[in-house]
């Protein structure tokens, strides 16, 4: 059985990077703590649960939606020893989700619910069989519904 997402990629569907984003772990309480992330060797990348951790070239982390979303295990905080990702300092992850009407299948009639499937917070909500919205009241920025977009319709922003 062939999966929805394979369908669309054989159609010639691709998924595009996210670009030059940097989306952070969400336990970071300034962006220049990052700086004595040159002194690591990655543990929170290693410790990452769903491995969308990747540590660039500056040796700092970010997270890659590409590969799955966040789980908010807290897993990279506690493995940060240089005080850089801490749990005392959760929030949101500092991205904004957005549809593009224009790629999403549902906005064109075909019945697609991958991004409602992977939500954790049922924020995907749709009007009818159609037109995929986000509740940000309940969106958590995690990401798992980047990855499963067969149109890449959803961006991270």
């Amino acid at each position: 059985m062939i999966k929805r997402r394979e369908l669309f990629s054989s159609l010639g569907f691709t998924k595009r990077e996210q670009g030059s984003i940097k989306i952070r772990p969400p336990y970071y309480k300034d962006e220049s703590d990052f700086d004595k992330c040159k002194e690591c060797d990655g543990k929170c990348a290693i410790a990452c649960e769903e491995d969308i951790i990747v540590i660039q070239e500056d040796r700092t982390p970010v997270l890659d939606f590409g590969v799955s979303g966040c789980t908010y295990c807290d897993k990279c905080a506690y493995a940060c020893e240089f005080g850089v990702l801490n749990i005392e300092d959760k929030k949101l992850i500092n991205a904004d989700i957005k549809i593009d009407m224009l790629k999403c299948l549902s906005w064109h009639k075909t019945m697609c619910f991958s991004c409602k499937e992977v939500c954790l917070e049922d924020a995907v909500q749709f009007l009818g069989l159609f037109r995929a919205e986000i509740d940000y009241d309940k969106c958590t920025n995690c990401g798992f519904c980047v990855k499963v977009c067969p149109v890449d319709a959803i961006k991270v922003e």
